[in-house]
C-alpha cells in the first residue's frame, strides 16, 4: 500500500514481459541443447523432409524470404543466439508487431516499452544503432504513431542482412537443413 503512489502500469509490464522472455528464452535454449532440435516444424509426414530442405533453400533468395518465413525466422534466431545477438532480431520482431497492433491507445505504452527495451542507451537488449538514429526515434516515440521505430528498424535489419545472414547462410545449422541426409536421420516428433 504504500508504493500505491508510484506504481507505474507500464513499466511493471515491461518488467513482467522481460521476465517472460528471460524465461521463454531460457526454455527454448534448454530444449534446444538437450535435444538437439532443428528449427523447422515440418516433420509431422515422412514427405515433409523435402519441404523443409526446400523451404530452407529459398531462405537464400534473399534476407527478405527468410524474414517472412515462420521456419526460417526461427532458424536464422537459433543461429544469433550462438553468436549472441539476437536482440537484433528480437527487435525487428518486436517493431513488426508494434505495427500491427490494432488498438491506438495501446501504441504509447508499447512504444515506450520497445525503446525501454531495445534502444534507449544501457538497455536490456540494446541494438547497435547510430546517435542520430536513437535521437530520432526517441522523438518518434513520444509521439507514438505506427512508423515511429522504422528508421530504427531498418538500420537493424540492414544491419543483420550485410553481417549476420551471410554467416547464417554458411553455418552449419544452415547446411544441415539444406541435406536431406541429415535431415532423414533426425526422429523427430513435435505432436
Amino acid at each position: 500500500m504504500m508504493y500505491l503512489n508510484s506504481f507505474n502500469p507500464d513499466a511493471f509490464l515491461c518488467d513482467k514481459a522481460k521476465e517472460l522472455r528471460s524465461s521463454i528464452g531460457t526454455l527454448i535454449h534448454k530444449v534446444d541443447a538437450g535435444h538437439k532440435l532443428m528449427p523447422c516444424n515440418l516433420y509431422k509426414r515422412k514427405d515433409t523432409h523435402r519441404n523443409c530442405t526446400k523451404e530452407a533453400m529459398k531462405w537464400k533468395e534473399s534476407f527478405s524470404r527468410l524474414l517472412t518465413s515462420k521456419d526460417g525466422l526461427s532458424a536464422f534466431r537459433t543461429f544469433l543466439k550462438t553468436e549472441f545477438s539476437e536482440e537484433n532480431l528480437e527487435f525487428w520482431a518486436a517493431c513488426e508487431d508494434y505495427k500491427k497492433t490494432p488498438a491506438a491507445n495501446k501504441l504509447p505504452g508499447k512504444a515506450q516499452c520497445i525503446f525501454q527495451e531495445f534502444l534507449q542507451t544501457g538497455a536490456p537488449r540494446e541494438v547497435n544503432i547510430d546517435h542520430q538514429t536513437r535521437e530520432f526515434t526517441r522523438q518518434q516515440v513520444a509521439v507514438a504513431c505506427r512508423n515511429c521505430f522504422d528508421a530504427a528498424q531498418e538500420q537493424t535489419r540492414v544491419l543483420m542482412e550485410k553481417d549476420s545472414y551471410p554467416r547464417f547462410l554458411k553455418s552449419p545449422l544452415y547446411q544441415q537443413l539444406l541435406t536431406q541426409s541429415s535431415i532423414r536421420k533426425l526422429k523427430l516428433s513435435f505432436t
